[in-house]
């Protein structure tokens, strides 16, 4: 599936309301970027993958959090690049301590300089009460938690 990706939204609800896992994207393009810079984890599919098991194996490798549960369908959205992202929702819980234990990538960094450096796909993970994740979604998914609250509502 070309230019695709596809993730997990953890939610749960509390006493004071929904809410939902984002992760921060690791690396030095998202090092100073907070608003509108924090993702569901996702990631592309493996060839020959299915889209929902990628999802939850890419849910795993960004966060070490294993997916249970019954998994509710929110469709797709296309980001502004032009990237498809699919994506389902569980319930489910942080524990204590929470530290995300992401794969690393690989770049060349500083530009230019021909040395590469390595770093986490994503270098933080935290649960956020709905109207804060609005706020710090990448404005594109912020269409999934519309969708999951009107499938929690309906």
């Amino acid at each position: 599936m070309p230019n695709a990706s596809a993730g997990m939204l953890m939610y749960r609800r509390t006493a004071s309301g929904l809410e939902v896992l984002l992760a921060h994207p690791g690396g030095p393009y998202f090092v100073k970027k907070d608003a509108g810079g924090w993702t569901i984890p996702k990631g592309e599919p493996d060839p020959g993958e299915a889209i929902e098991a990628a999802a939850e194996r890419e849910f795993t490798e960004e966060t070490g959090l294993p997916v249970a549960g019954e998994r509710i369908p929110l469709g797709e959205i296309r980001q502004k690049g032009g990237k498809t992202v699919h994506a389902w929702a569980f319930a489910g819980e942080v524990p204590p301590g929470f530290v995300p234990t992401s794969n690393s990538f690989e770049m060349e960094w500083p530009p230019k300089s021909g040395k590469r450096a390595s770093f986490p796909e994503i270098d933080r993970a935290e649960m956020f009460p709905l109207e804060a994740a609005r706020v710090k979604i990448n404005p594109a998914q912020a269409e999934f938690l519309d969708r999951l609250v009107a499938r929690l509502d309906g």
